[in-house]
């Protein structure tokens, strides 16, 4: 069982309690986050995204999602009880980013084989959940960056948890690059069926310090237990067990 510690605010004087694996913390109490191994005020931009329910208004969304897709048993709504709700701020780095690779490769579906080169240009905002030991779709959450403010503690809900990062800028955005690089290595191999050559051009502009309103959901149908993300900025399912399918979250 991890060991609760703390540090003082370097603006406000009071505690700020952390976990041991943390690297930024943000006070509860004034809203400054700070680098917990210095005790210095964080320099980077800190943003958040507001979240727009409350535990009774969030049924509405899961319900929603629960009645939508062809995949659902019909009754899921109906038949399905909501077990636990929890809104966590969840801490992410988004990286804007540049990203363009060139390849050479062969295909070989047909006959004979040719070369084939190419280029894959892109922009992301490529996000990066600042935790270690979390799994979380990140690929598959759409966050919707232009409503995001400066981050602001009086906005957080009193039921709200929020986490820390345990993940620094450098560290992001060394993962935000090895994670591009995997990606525009899959879109390749849609192209060609043997890489030959591949070279990646990567340019990060600007990195965002970013805590976002994620639901996590469990809901009960026909005596199993499933579970649900929903994105409480906009209502909308991150990812979320099927009892048809018994795809996972995690």
């Amino acid at each position: 069982m991890s060991i609760v510690q703390e540090i003082r605010c370097s603006h406000c004087g009071a505690p700020i309690p952390f976990e041991p694996g943390e690297t930024i913390a943000t006070c509860k109490y004034c809203g400054y986050s700070v680098v917990i191994e210095t005790g210095k005020a964080f320099t980077f931009e800190h943003s958040m995204l507001l979240n727009k329910y409350d535990p009774a208004q969030i049924e509405d969304p899961i319900r929603n999602w629960m009645r939508g897709g062809f995949l659902k048993p019909s009754d899921l709504a109906k038949k399905s009880k909501i077990m636990e709700k929890t809104l966590i701020y969840l801490p992410f780095w988004v990286a804007s980013v540049e990203a363009e690779s060139t390849y050479k490769g062969i295909f070989e579906r047909i006959t004979p084989p040719v070369v084939k080169e190419g280029k894959i240009e892109k922009k992301y905002d490529w996000l990066v959940l600042a935790r270690k030991a979390t799994e979380f779709p990140a690929r598959e959450y759409d966050v919707p960056l232009k409503g995001k403010i400066p981050y602001d503690f009086r906005k957080i809900e009193a039921f709200a948890k929020v986490l820390n990062s345990e993940i620094d800028k450098s560290e992001a955005v060394k993962l935000a690059r090895q994670q591009i690089e995997e990606h525009h290595r899959y879109l390749v191999q849609q192209d060609v069926d043997r890489i030959i050559e591949m070279n990646d051009e990567i340019k990060i502009d600007q990195t965002v310090y970013l805590h976002a309103p994620v639901w996590f959901v469990k809901y009960e149908y026909k005596g199993e237990t499933y579970q649900l993300l929903i994105d409480g900025a906009t209502g909308l399912a991150i990812k979320g067990d099927i009892p048809s399918t018994g795809f996972g979250i995690f």
